[in-house]
């Protein structure tokens, strides 16, 4: 275990100069306050969990403190926002404070959002609010628990500065850590201004810091893309698979490492509808949880026209051919695995389809309709209106079902806790009043979302009616 004041950053990214960042240091937090912390993702960076009682960790994370071998600096991007090409963004409100090397001499970015406006603001405070940080910081950890590639989420602190979204809020500040910070809108800002030097010297950064056994390959830049192409499909996969809603996908919001990332109005599906669209600022739903496969795709086709001055068109279009049976081979395994079947057999797709169609039609809760068939519950007939369709259905599930040993793993694949919108309500809710116990102990329930806890009962249930339909924005 290290302490705090003895980590050891290794900046590479600041190393490549301001052509690809502005440094900026973070603008501090009055009266700051530790709303929650994640011992797992301290255990990345070889913290004692201990160090998140101290003073120190609270004056670090908002900003009142910085490590002397840290090099806080703001990234510049682009991107296409809702289809349409942005020319330049970056860190409006965040900052890169450095690469901190553990033990293991893995990288870890450290990532202080909320930290103050910087040169790509344009116009905003740079500033986060509970509701963002609190929400952001619950859904990077309750993904990483259920096994979908995500960023993580270190602490969130809080402070009294007065901050103006809707209405008068206070500033919070949120930690995140990943592998990089490189998003698909960096390589598209220097394709699209021209810079293909710095562009050239950008690849070959993220061929080094990211993706080393790719220099071994043939062609190291089209061994990169396919493994971000593999990536992304299995990232995807797992929102599919577990009802999640990014919400606003981005190209500045795709992760080079395939994790989820910048989620902001994101929703775990609570009724299944497969043209549910959790931002109530996409009128047109191009963000819908069906579209969210198209849209990668999409991307990862942004992506490659950035990297067309290195590798052929007609090579880069056969990969992306590949993204939706690469993504259907995931998502279909790990619906297998929740519904406890072994194997793959050539009608799986289909009874799958069937299953997802009695849950639209019924308003069936996805995650927890799932969660009673893998337990064999009877109950779970009670969810569908059409019981006689139901029933036919399960009895061709009950024939795949042949292994008890795969059905008792599809326990540990359905998870008892998700994080509902109503549940991450109520929790901020209590934050802005001083109140965190109930932001810790929903990240408590949601680091081991496959348990079932004692007196929790509440948690696990479908949303009552003032949550079903909750809207949440970008500010949220």
């Amino acid at each position: 275990m290290r302490q705090l004041a003895d980590l050891q950053f290794d900046n590479r990214f600041a190393r490549l100069g301001d052509t690809f960042s502005t440094r900026v240091s973070p603008e501090p937090l009055s009266n700051p306050r530790l709303v929650v912390s994640s011992t797992s993702a301290m255990a990345l960076l070889d913290l004692n969990p201990d160090e998140a009682h101290s003073a120190l960790f609270t004056e670090l994370f908002s900003g009142h403190k910085i490590w002397s071998s840290a090099e806080p600096r703001a990234m510049v991007y682009s991107g296409h926002q809702f289809g349409g090409y942005n020319p330049k963004l970056g860190d409006g409100r965040g900052l890169l404070l450095g690469e901190v090397v553990n033990q293991a001499g893995e990288h870890w970015d450290l990532h202080l959002k909320g930290a103050g406006s910087t040169p790509y603001s344009r116009m905003g405070d740079g500033r986060a609010v509970p509701r963002s940080s609190i929400r952001e910081f619950l859904a990077s950890e309750a993904l990483h628990a259920l096994g979908i590639p995500s960023s993580r989420a270190l602490c969130v602190t809080l402070g009294d500065n007065p901050v103006y979204r809707e209405r008068e809020e206070r500033a919070a500040m949120l930690l995140r850590l990943a592998p990089s910070h490189i998003r698909f809108g960096h390589f598209e800002y220097f394709y699209y201004t021209r810079q293909h030097e710095a562009l050239r010297e950008l690849l070959d950064f993220t061929l080094t810091s990211c993706y080393p056994h790719c220099l071994s390959e043939p062609q190291p830049e089209l061994a990169l893309y396919r493994e971000v192409l593999q990536r992304t499909a299995e990232m995807i996969a797992g929102w599919q698979a577990y009802g999640f809603c990014h919400g606003v996908m981005n190209t500045d919001n795709m992760s080079i490492m395939g994790i989820t990332f910048d989620f902001g109005p994101y929703a775990f599906m609570d009724a299944f509808n497969i043209h549910h669209v959790c931002n109530h600022s996409d009128h047109e739903g191009r963000y819908a949880f069906h579209r969210q496969p198209a849209i990668a795709q999409w991307n990862l086709a942004c992506l490659a026209q950035s990297l067309t001055p290195f590798i052929e068109v007609d090579v880069l279009k056969a990969e992306i051919a590949a993204f939706m049976p690469t993504f259907e081979q995931h998502y279909l395994r790990l619906m297998r695995r929740r519904l406890g079947w072994e194997g793959s057999e050539e009608g799986d797709k289909a009874l799958i389809e069937q299953l997802l169609q009695l849950m639209q039609d019924s308003g069936s809760d996805f995650n927890l309709s799932l969660r009673l068939l893998a337990e064999g519950n009877a109950e779970v007939r009670d969810h569908f209106v059409d019981r006689d369709a139901f029933d036919r259905w399960q009895r061709q599930h009950q024939q795949r079902q042949d292994s008890p040993e795969v059905q008792q793993d599809a326990l540990l694949a359905n998870p008892v806790y998700v994080l509902r919108n109503y549940l991450a309500q109520n929790a901020i809710a209590a934050a802005e009043q001083g109140d965190f116990s109930e932001v810790r102990k929903l990240h408590n329930l949601l680091a081991t979302p496959f348990t079932a806890q004692p007196d929790c009962a509440d948690y696990a249930a479908a949303p009552p009616d003032w949550g079903r339909h909750l809207e949440i924005s970008c500010s949220s």
